[in-house]
């Protein structure tokens, strides 16, 4: 089940010469899904990061399905869930048009606060009820 959706809509410059969004873009829309995702709670990302709390990507697995073009309309999904010390993001982006999956995403994020690692914070923690 999906905890947060945003729709977008791709813009000319983030294609490639074969007229698809370039893959790098993807890693964008899903690091915009999830700024958004902690807005949309109250969760302001630079005022956790004035307060010592920052989140930081461990690692990022992409899988490309079908592709985008300009002018497409996509609908971004994420889920979040807690493994160990790590905030594990699952989001998925779709074509608006036919609800093809264009991209599936894992993001794995940790959460450092003064400079140490943590097992994460309450804050965070309570973005997964």
């Amino acid at each position: 089940m999906y905890q947060h959706v945003i729709t977008l809509k791709v813009r000319d410059y983030e294609c490639d010469l074969q007229g698809v969004v370039n893959n790098a873009n993807y890693q964008h829309y899903a690091e915009h899904a999830r700024h958004e995702f902690l807005s949309s709670r109250g969760v302001s990302f630079a005022d956790l990061h004035d307060r010592g709390i920052d989140c930081f990507v461990a690692r990022i697995t992409l899988q490309y399905k079908t592709p985008l073009r300009s002018g497409d309309e996509m609908v971004l999904r994420l889920r979040v869930e807690k493994e160990g010390v790590r905030y594990v993001f699952h989001q998925d982006i779709f074509r608006s048009s036919d609800m093809k999956l264009a991209c599936r995403a894992q993001v794995d994020a940790v959460c450092v606060v003064n400079g140490k690692l943590t097992e994460g914070h309450p804050e965070l923690d309570a973005l997964l009820a």
